[in-house]
């Protein structure tokens, strides 16, 4: 391909920040093909945990899970595609060749006036964040309130969570019943303790991981199927909890620190 070819890159969007591109993809399709995250991180040049990273945001920001993996670790264990991820990567795929087959006709239509600013004529969407926690469910409930409501969003198997947000975002966003939408929030508003405490949002999980640092520990919990919690606390509280992996523990959030996004 020379300098001046027109080229994409393609960027799935399920909910409003959920972006799956090219990389995943490609991850879901080597897992499926190797039957292991360790083995289909090694392919794809990646760390065990930047693998293990990306395929719990993917299960975490669809309906139902694409991977299904027991334990194992970076000694490896058995990791399937599921149902819905061979469907998305079939979905990809044909969106994929359907752009590349419109590109190539895009690209001869303008070859005759090269220089019409295509920088500006093709451009992203895409939202990036640094919320830590992105977990799409459905809307379970939406309160009343002339100023603040309470939003209940349904995470599957029984879970729910709650956000305060405003009546005007509550008509912005058009949320109501049944709707999809995302809950983002930051590592550092999950709070751990082994009991629960008095926030609205108390999520009984069990650690899968934890990784320290100097000063602080990002803790990753599973709270039911295809689902993942993370949170970052201290590396002085984490050990007076004696946070392991294996152990139970409960999350809780402020309602006021979880912020809704939909498509």
């Amino acid at each position: 391909m020379s300098e001046g070819d027109l080229s994409a890159s393609l960027i799935l969007r399920r909910g409003a920040l959920a972006r799956v591109g090219l990389e995943r993809i490609a991850l879901v399709e080597a897992v499926g093909e190797l039957g292991s995250i360790t083995a289909a991180a090694k392919r794809m040049g990646l760390s065990y945990k930047g693998a293990w990273d990306a395929i719990q945001a993917l299960n975490n920001l669809f309906d139902a899970p694409l991977i299904a993996a027991s334990a194992g670790g970076k000694a490896g264990g058995a990791a399937v595609v599921t149902p819905r991820g061979h469907a998305v990567i079939k979905a990809f795929r044909e969106v994929e060749r359907e752009i590349g087959a419109a590109l190539s006709r895009l690209e001869a239509g303008l070859a005759s006036a090269p220089d019409q600013g295509l920088g500006d004529l093709f451009w992203s969407l895409g939202l990036r964040t640094s919320a830590r926690n992105a977990l799409r469910g459905a809307v379970a409930r939406v309160g009343e309130g002339a100023v603040t409501v309470e939003v209940g969003l349904s995470l599957g198997d029984g879970v729910e969570i709650v956000s305060v947000i405003t009546r005007h975002s509550v008509e912005e966003l058009g949320l109501a019943v049944g709707k999809p939408a995302i809950a983002l929030i930051k590592s550092s508003f999950v709070s751990l303790a082994r009991e629960a405490g008095s926030s609205a949002n108390r999520l009984s999980g069990v650690i899968v991981d934890r990784e320290d640092g100097d000063e602080a520990s990002e803790v990753r919990l599973t709270l039911m199927a295809g689902k993942t919690l993370v949170a970052t606390t201290s590396r002085r509280q984490a050990d007076e909890l004696g946070l392991s992996v294996g152990e139970s523990v409960i999350a809780m959030i402020e309602p006021a620190n979880i912020i809704l996004a939909v498509e």
